[in-house]
């Protein structure tokens, strides 16, 4: 996506640009890896030498309160961010700690589980944990 476009998606979705802004949500959308506020800080304080930390945790807070991004806490030590905000879950492996997307649809999961009476959900956030298949491998040696 180039950055006129994520301005303008950034603008959808009530969210001003800026250069630090568009920067950020473009790192999200190209690295799928679900990084964390350090490794978005190391990977553009290179192009971005006067970029802060504090910048961005605070554009990252922005972006989850708009809905233009998702907060994962899947590993209860880190918070991990994710660009793709469509329905799908997430896979957290103990043995290389990576996050993975898992294609999963909301009405799924609501068909699973149905709240008390009164009860209305906004958003489900569905996590597993175990271990991916190259961890597993290297398990079973």
């Amino acid at each position: 996506m180039q950055d006129n476009q994520i301005y303008d998606y950034l603008l959808s979705h009530g969210v001003k640009g800026s250069v630090q802004r568009v920067a950020v949500m473009k790192y999200l959308l190209e690295h799928h890896t679900h990084p964390s506020v350090d490794e978005i800080y190391n990977d553009l304080v290179r192009k971005l030498p006067t970029l802060s930390k504090t910048t961005i945790y605070n554009t990252l807070k922005l972006f989850v309160d708009q809905g233009v991004v998702r907060m994962l806490t899947i590993d209860g030590k880190n918070a991990n961010f994710d660009g793709d905000t469509s329905e799908h879950a997430h896979f957290f492996c103990f043995g290389c700690e990576k996050i993975y997307d898992i294609p999963q649809s909301k009405t799924n999961c609501e068909q699973e589980i149905s709240l008390p009476g009164g009860f209305k959900a906004e958003q489900t956030e569905l996590y597993y944990k175990g271990y991916c298949p190259a961890c597993l491998t290297k398990r079973d040696c």
